[in-house]
Formats: C-alpha cells, structure tokens, sequence
C-alpha cells in the first residue's frame, strides 16, 4: 500500500509528457489525485473498522483483507502522526487538482502564454505544471510515511525541488525572485537539517560504542545511551533547519514572496500540506529527544520559536497591503502556534495536532478564493480590491467565512485549537506566555478584520464588471466552499475516528486528549 501512494502520481508525473497520453494532462492530474486520497481511506478504514467479524462469516482468512502499515524493511510505516499528515496532503492535493482545471483549462493560453512562448510547445506548461504537482504529492507520501532520518531528509529536500518550479509558474520577475529566495533559503536549511543528522549520527556512535541506523525505532529505543551534548545539537540543527522550511521566523523570509507570487492551487499546497511537512520532521526528532528523557530541552526551543513567530507575524499583518501576503503571514503565525502548542505537550500539544487539520483547510480555502479574486480584479493590491459582495457574492462570503475561520472566531474548528492550547498553557501556569498567546492572536484578528472590511465593502472601482465574465472552473468556489464547511463541522462536532487519530497522532509528542 505505501509503495503505491508513493509510486502513483510519480509515475502520473512522468506520463503526462508522453506525446499521446499528455494530451489526458487534466484527467491524469484529477485521477491520480482521486486515487491517492481513494487509498489513503482504505488506511482509515483498516484502522478504524475491525473486519474480522465479517471475515469470519465468508471463510476467508483473517488476514486476507489487511493493510502492509510497513514498507522496505521498516524504514516506510503509518502510525497515527503519519495518518493525519498523510490525509491533509492527500485531501487538500485532490482539492488543488480540481481547482486546477481553470489553470489548464480553456483561459490557459491568456494565463500562460509567456511560458507556452518560451517552450515551443503548446501542451509542455500543462505537463510541467501537472507533473511537479504530482512528483510533490509523491515527495510529500515519503515524508509522512518516512521512519528513517535520512530518507525524510532526501524527501524534504524532494518538496523543494517539485515545488520551485510551481513558483516561477507565471515567468515574471516577481516570481523568478521569489522561487531563487524560495530555494536558496530552504537549501540551507536542509543543509543544516543534514548536518543535523550527521550529528545525531555521532551522539549514538559516543553513546552507545557503536553508531546505530537512523530508524526511529531504534533511535528510540536506544536515546538514553547517547552523548546528551551531541543530541541536542543535532535537535537545534534540525530545528532550525527544518524550521526554515516550515516557516518559523526568524527563518521564515522565503514564505511571504514564494505563497504570494505561486499559482493560488500551489500557494493552497504550500501553506496546508508542505509546511506541516516540515513540522512532522521536527516533531520526529522531538520524539527521539523525550525517549532520552531531554524533551523539556527541545520543547522549550519549541516554544521560544513559537512565540517569535506568533508576534513577529502579528506586527507584519498589520502593515500588509497585498492580500496573499497576508495569507502568508497568517501562516507564519499559525506555524508558531503549532510549535508552541507541541512545546507546551499535554492538551496543547493534542489541540496543536488538530490545529495542524484545522489551518490547512482554512488556508487551503483563502488562498483559492484569493485566486478567484485576483482573476477579477487583476490585482493582489487590498486598496485596490473594494465592494466584493457588489461583484462576487458567493466568493465574497467565502472570503469572510475563511478569515474569520483563520483568526480564531467561533463556531469554527480553529476557535477550538486554539483554545486547546490556551488551556494547556494556563494549566501549566505559564501565565506569560499565555497573554503573549492572547496578545498575537487579538492584533492577527484585527489586522485581518480591518482588511475585510474594506475588501467587502465600498464602492467598486472602474472597470470592474459586476457580473463574472471569465470563464472559470465549476471548482473555483465549490472547492473552498468544501473546505470551509470542512473547518465548521469540526468546530461544531468531531467525528469519533478523526479525534482517535487527532489524540493518537498527539500521543506521540507528549500530548493527552482533551474534551471535544
């Protein structure tokens, strides 16, 4: 099973540039898509459904209907952490994709045309867009489902470079600015994410007498052996490596022109799939750390950096005057309450998994209604972008129900995360940190309501047609609309299977369950 979800869209990938099949790009693109998730529920279910019952009554062996959750000699697995990032990559992708058909649909020679220029081949820019959507799925498959240290590095590393591409999507100097910064930036991290792991390398090697294989398992069972000092230099390697890469400031300054200047699909991919990517590496190596009885060391790193983000972020929303930059450093900020809440451990650390759920869909969400608003206005200028219920109506309401969705307002599935973590934070008595919590949160919301508020309403400016005009895809608000309906319903009732997970996922960093 993870060999497939991880062969799939690679070989979909490659396909697509074949002369004859090129020509299926969308529906390669769409039915890979469908199938990955397709196969991610068939996990779901094994985990979730006891079939032996059934089974028993057909004569069929007990086995004859299990799931391999193992793959190369343990070196791939799914435990409950890897799930739950497995399932938003794989949820937001099949989103992204049918999103995407207005990308490659009939506007793609208005969108593309610099680029279909440059190539001298009219199908090559769909290919090459599908394509590196698809070798990112595959990348993202080897880091959720990665027991070996150093094979999630390879796949880290394998995000970058399927994404860069995307980011340089529209051929401008803008873009070609933010895809340098984008993969300069994100190569030294996981340079020092490398170094990290020689590191680690070294601290079993002086601990134990002999150097041990990076399989966390093992790494795990055999923490308390090795050289304290070497250990937590390689956590703070990696911290600040795969920090850079999940965004955490002060290392975060590739986010806001890379989110800003992609495609909106691909900014949807990178705030709610890669950057939890980069956060499942760290919370990796937490693991290793609690094992070797250090886990207050690196939490509070954790914490550290996540307070940093938290304010770091809330000062630059309000100076923003670009709507997807915005949304970038939203995520900015919410990457740090996803590393404070996992620092806290206990309740924040379970409501920091299920904020981990609950932004990637918000986020999702934002960045594909902020294409649709870009296409009408033809401009990311939030001065320039008034009296969106006069022009997109339904849009306009998505726009609204997102950002109030991202900035914490009730009934919505983030109001509950974040009051998780508040709770886990005063319970442990970290009265300052909790009112620096409060104190980023309130300058997020009222940054991002006042920004609402004059991109909802005013007077519409000249030359922008009231009725929609451009030819768009059936999926360009129904998507979003999913998403965000997602978000609601998990404010308002959470399935049992999806907080066993949640809970599950939270065991392995510390965290304990909490009322739903």
């Amino acid at each position: 099973m993870i060999w497939i979800l991880i062969a799939l869209p690679a070989i979909c990938g490659v396909l697509v540039f074949l002369p004859l099949i090129g020509r299926l790009t969308r529906t390669i693109l769409v039915g890979a898509a469908a199938a990955h998730l397709s196969l991610v529920l068939l996990i779901w279910i094994a985990r979730m459904v006891d079939v032996t019952p059934l089974l028993a009554t057909t004569g069929l062996p007990t086995g004859a209907l299990s799931i391999p959750m193992e793959a190369a000699g343990g070196w791939l697995g799914i435990d409950h952490l890897s799930l739950l990032v497995l399932t938003i990559s794989s949820l937001l992708f099949m989103g992204a994709s049918l999103y995407s058909l207005g990308y490659l649909g009939p506007e793609r020679k208005q969108r593309i045309k610099a680029l279909t220029d440059e190539l001298h081949v009219n199908n090559q820019p769909d290919a090459m867009f599908a394509a590196c959507l698809l070798m990112f799925l595959s990348a993202t498959t080897v880091v959720a489902t990665a027991r070996h240290l150093g094979i999630l590095w390879v796949a880290v590393e394998a995000t970058t470079l399927a994404t860069t591409p995307l980011i340089y999507f529209h051929r401008n100097r803008h873009s070609l600015e933010a895809a340098w910064k984008y993969l300069l930036l994100c190569s030294v991290g996981i340079a020092m994410a490398l170094l990290g792991n020689f590191f680690l390398a070294v601290a079993t090697a002086q601990g134990s007498g002999g150097e041990l294989e990076l399989l966390l398992p093992e790494l795990q069972r055999h923490a308390g052996s090795m050289s304290p000092n070497w250990l937590r230099a390689a956590f703070l390697l990696m911290l600040v490596g795969y920090g850079t890469k999940m965004g955490l400031a002060p290392m975060h300054a590739w986010l806001p022109d890379a989110h800003s200047e992609a495609p909106s699909p691909v900014s949807a991919l990178l705030s709610g799939a890669l950057l939890n990517c980069a956060f499942l590496a760290i919370l990796r190596m937490l693991g290793v750390l609690d094992a070797a009885e250090m886990g207050d060391f690196g939490r509070k790193m954790l914490v550290g950096f996540g307070l940093l983000s938290m304010l770091w972020a809330a000062a630059m929303l309000i100076f923003q005057t670009d709507f997807k930059r915005m949304l970038a450093y939203s995520s900015v900020e919410h990457m740090g309450i996803l590393a404070l809440g996992a620092g806290i451990g206990g309740i924040a650390a379970t409501g920091s998994m299920f904020h981990a759920l609950n932004h990637s869909l918000t986020k999702a969400a934002l960045f594909l209604v902020a294409g649709n608003i870009l296409a009408r206005y033809k401009t990311k200028n939030i001065p320039d972008v008034r009296g969106l219920l006069s022009t997109m109506r339904g849009d306009a309401v998505l726009w609204i129900a997102g950002i109030l969705a991202i900035t914490g307002a009730p009934p919505f599935g983030l109001f509950t995360s974040e009051l998780m973590i508040l709770r886990g934070i005063v319970s442990d008595g970290h009265w300052i940190i909790a009112v620096a919590f409060l104190l980023a949160l309130a300058i997020a919301f009222a940054s991002m309501l006042w920004t609402l508020t004059r991109m909802t309403w005013g007077k519409v400016p000249e030359g922008i047609q009231l009725q929609d005009s451009s030819i768009r895809s059936m999926f360009s608000s129904s998507v979003p609309a999913v998403l965000l309906a997602g978000v609601l319903a998990l404010g308002i009732w959470t399935a049992d299977p999806v907080w066993r997970v949640v809970q599950a996922a939270a065991a392995v960093i510390g965290g304990n369950g909490g009322a739903q």
